[in-house]
């Protein structure tokens, strides 16, 4: 669904409205449907700065539904994203384009960092990601030099084996390893 103007401005319109309603109603003395529009005042409000379309494209691509995922990614225009959340429309955007364009894929994983990513797993991801491409393309010094960077951007250790597994495939350049 493509609207021709930005539905964030929308819905904060109808957050600020069930507010002020939720207002009109505690003074009325309904405290029940008062404290209702309070809710649903506060679910405007976060659905207009969480975008639900992309929620819902990260819940496909992990149960491998990549077709609906796509449909679902290309009905999000990404300049009506906050600007935190456009990096994350790239990377999802460079793990579906992995299967089909690794070219693709890594302009979209580059599109990511430069607009910005919020966490540092999210960016040691996108690294990762782009090392195996780079792998693939057998450019092992960029691969290696991005496997570094992932590795100190990784302080949880959540991508200690998926590391383990591209260093592996730089020095066996047999293989050929697609993260997601």
């Amino acid at each position: 669904m493509n609207l021709p103007f930005d539905s964030r401005i929308l819905k904060f319109v109808l957050a600020a409205g069930s507010i002020a309603y939720s207002v009109q109603l505690f003074i009325s003395g309904y405290t029940g449907s008062g404290v209702g529009m309070v809710l649903l005042g506060l679910l405007f409000g976060l659905t207009a700065m969480r975008s639900i379309r992309m929620i819902v494209v990260a819940f496909r691509i992990q149960q491998q539904k990549l077709d609906k995922a796509r449909q679902v990614l290309a009905g999000i225009n990404p300049r009506h994203l906050w600007p935190g959340n456009r990096g994350q429309y790239w990377f999802l955007q460079g793990n579906l384009l992995l299967e089909s364009s690794l070219t693709e894929a890594e302009k979209a994983f580059r599109t990511a960092l430069d607009v910005g990513l919020k966490r540092d797993e999210e960016k040691a991801a996108v690294m990762l990601n782009l090392a195996a491409i780079q792998s693939s393309k057998r450019r092992t010094k960029e691969a290696k030099a991005l496997i570094v960077q992932a590795k100190r951007l990784d302080k949880k250790g959540m991508l200690k084996a998926d590391i383990k597994t591209i260093e592996q495939a730089i020095k066996n350049p047999q293989q050929v390893v697609r993260r997601r």
